[in-house]
């Protein structure tokens, strides 16, 4: 009885293991069939112009990211460049759609966006030096796919003054290797509570990269916004006071 139980022990360790070690092969399989690691690591930059429909309406929208951390993302809409979630590696700030002025984000908010900010190119890149966990969860099908699902739980947030656990759920085509979707537990605000539900598609090569050009964001089992990508520029060149605070207001 006492040998069964130790090469029970056993193979629960060796099942764990490979299982830890079937996540890092999947998410090794990913960043090679999209371009190759060290690729990944060397981007400096990513510009993403794409529109979105509102009531029948199609806006342009352009978001730019950083591997600094810079990023903003400029809505033009009515002759207006409306800039959003613009961040200059100390300051977050956003344009009141009401009164059209520059405001500066809390400190709350603009330390959990601090902290994604670590997560250029992408949140599953390098994610052991990053301090994140990795786990296998299991099989799931997905739209009539057949997928992968993993858990990464990140840095934890902070709202109302407390520790939130901070976890996204991927689910990766067994296929190809490539992420068809994402979610998360909304943590603050008014949606408080939801499961977020992004869904990726049409997977195309920019300089050698490989990105989803077709996005579709909203909640699970629920209604959705899609976004299809017109056009994607790796390292842009992009004017430093594009991110920076307009004192003047």
């Amino acid at each position: 009885m006492k040998r069964m139980r130790l090469m029970v022990l056993a193979l629960f360790f060796v099942a764990s293991g490979a299982q830890a070690q079937t996540a890092d092969e999947i998410i090794t399989n990913y960043f090679e069939n999209t371009g190759g690691y060290a690729n990944w690591g060397a981007l400096k930059g990513v510009k993403m112009n794409f529109k979105v429909n509102q009531g029948g309406m199609e806006i342009p929208i352009e978001v730019v990211q950083l591997a600094d951390g810079k990023q903003y993302t400029k809505v033009s809409l009515q002759g207006n460049d409306i800039m959003q979630g613009v961040y200059d590696g100390n300051v977050l700030w956003n344009t009141n759609f009401q009164t059209m002025k520059a405001e500066k984000a809390d400190a709350e908010t603009t330390a959990n966006h601090k902290l994604n900010t670590n997560d250029f190119p992408q949140d599953l890149y390098n994610y052991e030096k990053k301090g994140y966990k990795l786990e296998l969860v299991g099989n799931e099908t997905v739209e009539g796919t057949e997928t992968f699902k993993i858990k990464l739980v990140k840095e934890p947030v902070t709202v109302d003054g407390e520790k939130v656990d901070d976890v996204v759920y991927y689910f990766f085509d067994k296929e190809n290797f490539v992420p068809i979707a994402q979610e998360s537990e909304v943590v603050s605000g008014p949606q408080k509570g939801i499961i977020s539900h992004i869904s990726f598609s049409d997977y195309q090569e920019v300089e050698g990269l490989y990105f989803p050009f077709s996005i579709s964001q909203g909640v699970k089992d629920g209604p959705s916004q899609p976004i299809t990508i017109d056009a994607i520029e790796i390292n842009p060149e992009v004017d430093e006071s594009s991110f920076a605070f307009p004192e003047g207001e």
